[in-house]
């Protein structure tokens, strides 16, 4: 039984179609791991036994009858604490939600629970969502799996921990900038993050609508396809995915500057692994990127601002001083640079698909940094900015440019690979993926 914690969702799902895994027992043992896990507090905001043992019972019936609903039906999974969960608190890691209880699942759930899957959890996160740290004094900071004294990742810190440390065999989060992405490569997993309005975020707590997504954080770019499925996206299949005759662009304009020496040299062993594949690497510069960054300013903020406010205004003094100077910076904006900034964005994003149209994906470290340990972000309030700018910077792209993403683990401990390619493009990105995957491993 214990091998169940380190198996793929897709794995679990085999062994439940076999007849070889109980659903009760499953979700009863990733249920018990997080509770008896020495760090489980700072990964799940909250457990949900009896919602999570109603649903296994369920899936045990349909698997003994042959009327399983999916591969993942009668799989745990856990939820970031964002998604509206009905009759169980969904705070957002922040003080300000404290006690609040939505009445209805997000649809994204509606759609995970007629699929089959399991809730087992909500987990703690980066307050609101704005941070890719996964710093948050106010609830709980998530531990990474390679380093105990350093943070997980942010904002979906808990969703990347519970998998890493084997109390969940897939997580959902969300990713604004990098959410599921940072997390992701920080802790060894495979993090996607599908086009804007590629899945719906009602009953989702909002950060930037503009720029929110939903995606899994799992073990396998199997678990991330069938996961997205699964929450309403579209059948992928994965049978003949190749890596040999891939086109693959590395960006050389900002995305690989400064990176520390653990992010560079993992990129390039996978660069050459890739090509060893067949893979066909070419390095372009994209300088428009650079003045792209510059929008990130005008557009974030503001809305983060407008959708907080209220809750700020009303009990501002109980967020962590750093995200509310973050959002609270969204005030300084006036309405004509926001529509200019998005005007200027889209002809960016425009320049982007020419530039890159003949390539099967752009690729880049996920990430520059390696993640930092929480007693130096406590310490300093300039450290914890720059961090947490620098984290985000390559994920960043994505959302800038409207792409679909996804990361894949190195072998080098808390490093990733990102392949990011353009809108709607989900299915031969996650085929791609796992042909690269299949590469590296």
């Amino acid at each position: 039984m214990q091998d169940w914690l380190g198996m793929s969702a897709a794995d679990l799902g085999r062994g439940i179609e076999r007849g070889d895994i109980d659903p009760v027992e499953l979700a009863d043992a990733f249920l018990d791991a997080a509770k008896s896990h020495p760090r489980g507090s700072d990964i799940y905001a909250r457990l949900t036994p009896d919602r999570a043992r109603t649903e296994a019972l369920a899936a045990r019936d349909r698997a003994h009858t042959g009327r399983r609903l999916s591969p993942l039906d009668g799989v745990p999974v856990s939820w970031k604490d964002l998604f509206d969960t009905a009759g169980i608190g969904t705070e957002a890691g922040t003080a300000m939600m404290e006690g609040r209880v939505p009445d209805a699942d997000a649809q994204v759930l509606v759609n995970a629970t007629a699929n089959g899957m399991v809730c087992i959890g909500k987990t703690h996160m980066s307050e609101i969502a704005f941070s890719g740290l996964g710093l948050n004094p106010v609830t709980a900071t998530s531990p990474c799996v390679n380093d105990l004294d350093a943070v997980s990742g942010g904002s979906s810190s808990g969703a990347a921990a519970s998998v890493a440390f084997g109390i969940a065999p897939l997580a959902i989060g969300s990713d604004t900038g990098g959410s599921v992405r940072v997390p992701s490569a920080w802790n060894d997993l495979v993090g996607f993050k599908p086009t804007h309005g590629a899945l719906p975020v009602d009953g989702v707590v909002a950060l930037v609508q503009s720029f929110d997504t939903v995606g899994p954080l799992a073990r396998t770019v199997e678990d991330a396809a069938l996961s997205y499925t699964a929450l309403g996206g579209p059948k992928i299949t994965l049978d003949g995915a190749r890596i040999d005759g891939a086109r693959l662009l590395i960006c050389e304009t900002v995305a690989m500057e400064g990176l520390s020496d653990a992010p560079a040299r993992a990129f390039e062993e996978a660069v050459e692994k890739l090509a060893r594949a067949g893979a066909r690497i070419t390095r372009m510069p994209l300088p428009f990127l650079a003045d792209a960054f510059q929008m990130t300013g005008p557009l974030y903020p503001p809305e983060a601002y407008a959708n907080w406010k209220d809750h700020i205004d009303r009990a501002g003094d109980r967020m962590f001083h750093q995200v509310r100077k973050r959002v609270t910076a969204g005030a300084d904006f006036a309405a004509h640079t926001y529509i200019t900034a998005w005007k200027n964005l889209r002809m960016m994003r425009e320049t982007w698909l020419r530039e890159t149209a003949g390539f099967d994906a752009v690729i880049m470290p996920t990430v520059p940094s390696l993640p930092p340990k929480v007693a130096d972000l406590l310490a300093d309030d300039d450290y914890y900015v720059s961090e947490n700018l620098k984290a985000l910077r390559n994920t960043r792209i994505g959302n800038l440019m409207g792409l679909t993403a996804l990361t894949l683990p190195t072998g080098v401990p808390s490093t990733g690979i990102m392949f990011c390619a353009p809108p709607g493009a989900e299915a031969r990105l996650l085929r791609l993926g796992s042909a690269a995957e299949a590469a590296l491993t």
